[in-house]
């Protein structure tokens, strides 16, 4: 039997982290071949006092230069002589059976096994370059936390990013080919799992034996990975966790305490379900899979520590001392190039809700989108009777 070519598209702090697991088990298990193409979106990085830097933010290198003239060196060579993704992962070692790719055609030539870690505002972009490249029938595992929506007869409807992989991957020479793409989420900050501490995580997948290939791509001693058949749950309890999160920042920019910051994970999670049975009640979400890693771990978790939580209390505590700031500048200044993704879920969520009227069955939803986005007052977070 021919071997698994897994190819990992993303190469951020989460798809860096996720790297030092896969590396592991390709070669460790004949399921795979040992290597795997990481595709990089190319930088630019020096090594600059006692530590590695990129340059300004929109800035260009002097007229008639490059930046390598600069001293600067591109980061997918630093990463394959360093073996360690200095900017999104630095101090941890990649398997050096890891190999960093700018060319996403390159990267997934031939791939059957394809998982996906890229903001989700980067597919429509990148997704069409691959085509004809990846294998036929390959499979794919989507780790982007977040929904798109379109409208559809004048209302917001949610679509699962999995979905979007689903139909991006189907165009080409593959139209008459049904993909089948699983997800994996769960409680993983990533530099935590990248260091070793022990997590678990759930893969949604759309049928068993899928689900097996990708336990053993994934599953490590200290990373603990079970899979369920329900793709759609476990990607919803990704997306729709970082709203809460939000909330739970808020909660601790107030200064308010363990209490209340559990009414809004515990209403969190109803208002999620809810959501499920609104907008995806055809797609038999389980509810089981709201107790795994991917629902109240993964919730938990990202309401005590992760980029939104931290984010959205920095939103109110800059409003409370009377200097707001935007959340692109506040992104800008906490996340190292790393992209929020609660904000733009809350936006999406709360139109879809809207456009059935439903808001009253959503109030945490609709507080936390009126704080960040309709210049409520912060206190009033706790006012969701």
């Amino acid at each position: 039997m021919p071997k698994e070519k897994v190819a990992l598209i993303g190469s951020g702090n989460w798809g860096s982290a996720i790297a030092t697991k896969m590396g592991i088990n390709t070669a460790k298990h004949d399921l795979f071949e040992t290597e795997v193409q990481m595709w990089v979106f190319e930088e630019y990085v020096k090594f600059e006092d006692g530590k590695w830097v990129r340059p300004a933010r929109g800035a260009k290198p002097p007229e008639g230069k490059t930046w390598i003239d600069e001293g600067y060196s591109p980061l997918t060579q630093v990463i394959n002589e360093k073996h360690e993704n200095v900017i999104y992962l630095p101090g941890i070692p990649l398997p050096p059976n890891i190999i960093a790719q700018p060319d996403i055609h390159k990267a997934v030539s031939g791939a059957t096994m394809m998982v996906f870690v890229i903001p989700h505002n980067f597919l429509a972009p990148i997704v069409p370059k691959m085509e004809g490249a990846f294998a036929k029938n390959a499979i794919g595992i989507s780790l982007i936390k977040g929904i798109e929506f379109e409208r559809e007869a004048g209302k917001e409807k949610p679509i699962l990013i999995s979905d979007l992989l689903k139909a991006e991957m189907k165009k080409g020479i593959y139209e008459d080919w049904e993909v089948e793409m699983s997800v994996l989420m769960g409680a993983n900050v990533a530099n935590e799992v990248a260091k070793g501490d022990f997590a678990e995580a759930t893969i949604g997948c759309p049928k068993k034996e899928d689900g097996e290939k990708w336990v053993k791509l994934f599953d490590t001693p200290d990373f603990k990975v079970n899979a369920i058949e329900d793709v759609a749950g476990a990607e919803l309890c990704g997306a729709m966790k970082n709203v809460v999160a939000l909330g739970a920042g808020f909660s601790d920019g107030l200064g308010y305490g363990g209490n209340t910051k559990a009414a809004i994970i515990r209403i969190g999670l109803k208002e999620m379900q809810k959501f499920c049975e609104v907008f995806y009640g055809d797609r038999k979400i389980k509810n089981e899979t709201f107790l795994e890693s991917c629902g109240v771990a993964d919730l938990v978790t990202t309401c005590f520590g992760g980029r939104n939580r931290k984010c959205a209390e920095k939103f109110v505590t800059y409003k409370l001392a009377g200097s707001d700031k935007g959340w692109d500048v506040i992104e800008a200044e906490e996340l190292n190039g790393q992209k929020l993704q609660g904000t733009g879920t809350c936006v999406d969520v709360m139109k879809a809700i809207k456009s059935l009227g439903k808001e009253k069955e959503f109030p945490l939803f609709a507080k936390i989108h009126g704080i960040a986005f309709e210049g409520h007052d912060p206190k009033t977070l706790v006012n969701i009777n």
